[in-house]
């Protein structure tokens, strides 16, 4: 077989590939064999058919189809191996020539990774926010808490940030009622200042009956960026009541019995949410400063085909409805042009992105154990809340298992990259990072698993 490589850009490669008959003896064996139990031939058993009576009776075309079917996969892999290149994605495949009992040439364009060097990460140097959990962290978890306990309650004092109100709105332009930028009934938590700029302050200070009325710009819709008035009336106001912070709460809202232990347990999960955050934090600053110093082509039809799956994903959810996708950017204040723009803009990012930690992970050369693998896939689940059984059914239904060990691969190779790098907080002082990104050893792991 021999193999010739023509580079079409910095991102695609043609192959040419000739394949002597002489190699191809078992496809050849396996083409007669299968037309030969699919045909009945008069004098001779169900595949048992000379040769030369299938070639008289068929012709040759139906076998060279097959064994042109047959060896394409192999011999593709097999010159793509030997060229040593990086594909992406699926090649276009065209069978050039055919010279009967002489070769078979076919051409394939397929994408590749673009070359470069990575940046030497012990050299790169981020800073982060401080580490900070103090008394002021846990009294805000324990009042979210709490929150989820709280009764909400009729109030006829005047409404302050916090309170919930049940009101009426109605926006004018030139006296004119401006249906889609109205609405009855609507509840609405005062200080959430997400509804109409102007709303929360009109709030603040009314009483259950009363109205009042304010000039604001119509977000969306027909009227966007239009001046109206905006009338507001409110049918209820309520406020909601929490617990006592006490042992009764505790009991209640935890299995602790006492308050001190539930504040001291809020305490430790406010810590690790805290590091959990920073570990984020490290790890987009650390890819943002590398990759900042590496440019490279991107494959087009890549990021093709990656903004199409977000175009396609959020069509899905709109019962692949264009009208309705419409509609939902124009109540966003946005345009389908804009939105295109912006899939591609993060469908090249999350190529380019996903390129470079591919390199890294050939260079790093990480090992993913079966465990890892498990893992990762136990927390993909859970976080689609799958069924884990379910869900390892799809994958392998999809063919893709070796994407998510990839996603580990990647994943692993970054951290250790990480570990070579210099972090500081805000405040100066060293973060140390193998706390986050450190390989955890065996023994270690069985001791933290013991202490658990």
């Amino acid at each position: 077989m021999k193999t010739t490589v023509d580079k079409l850009s910095d991102t695609r490669v043609k192959l040419t590939v000739n394949v002597p008959f002489a190699e191809l003896d078992q496809e050849i064996d396996q083409a007669y064999a299968a037309i030969a139990q699919q045909v009945s031939i008069p004098g001779f058993r169900k595949g048992k058919a000379p040769r030369q009576l299938i070639d008289a009776r068929f012709g040759r075309g139906p076998i060279l189809e097959q064994v042109v079917n047959d060896m394409l996969p192999s011999r593709y892999e097999q010159a793509v191996k030997e060229n040593d290149l990086k594909v992406i994605g699926q090649p276009d495949v065209d069978i050039s020539k055919i010279e009967d009992k002489d070769f078979v040439e076919f051409t394939a364009e397929v994408d590749i990774r673009p070359e470069f060097e990575i940046p030497d990460f012990s050299k790169i140097s981020v800073t982060v926010p401080a580490l900070k959990a103090d008394e002021e962290d846990v009294d805000k978890a324990l009042e979210e808490l709490a929150e989820r306990f709280g009764e909400l309650k009729d109030t006829k004092r005047k409404m302050k940030t916090g309170d919930y109100a049940i009101i009426d709105i109605t926006a004018e332009i030139d006296g004119e009622k401006i249906e889609d930028a109205s609405t009855e009934g609507l509840s609405y938590r005062i200080g959430d200042d997400d509804l109409i700029k102007g709303l929360d302050t009109a709030l603040r200070g009314m009483k259950t009956g009363e109205d009042n009325e304010f000039t604001s710009t119509i977000q969306s819709g027909e009227h966007k960026d239009e001046e109206a008035t905006i009338k507001v009336h409110v049918q209820q106001s309520k406020e909601r009541k929490l617990p006592a912070m006490d042992d009764e709460f505790a009991q209640m809202a935890s299995e602790f019995d006492t308050m001190d232990e539930l504040r001291e347990s809020t305490k430790t999960q406010v810590e690790e949410t805290k590091k959990a955050e920073q570990a984020a934090q490290i790890r987009d600053e650390v890819l943002k400063s590398a990759l900042s110093e590496v440019e490279f082509e991107l494959p087009q039809s890549v990021v093709d085909e990656q903004a199409h799956s977000q175009l396609h994903q959020i069509l899905g959810q709109l019962a692949h409805d264009e009208k309705a996708l419409a509609q939902l950017l124009e109540a966003q204040g946005t345009s389908r042009e804009e939105f295109d723009k912006q899939t591609r803009e993060q469908a090249e990012e999350s190529v380019r992105t996903q390129l470079f930690l591919d390199a890294v992970a050939e260079k790093e050369e990480p090992e993913v154990s079966q465990q890892e693998l498990t893992d990762h896939i136990l927390f993909t689940a859970q976080s689609y809340g799958m069924d884990p059984n379910q869900f390892i059914q799809q994958l392998q239904s999809n063919g893709q298992i070796a994407n998510l060990f990839s996603d580990v691969r990647r994943g692993k190779a970054l951290a250790a990259a990480i570990c070579r790098t210099t972090v500081k907080d805000e405040e100066g002082n060293k973060v140390d990072v193998d706390q986050y990104f450190g390989e955890i050893e065996e023994e270690d792991a069985a001791e933290a698993s013991e202490e658990k």
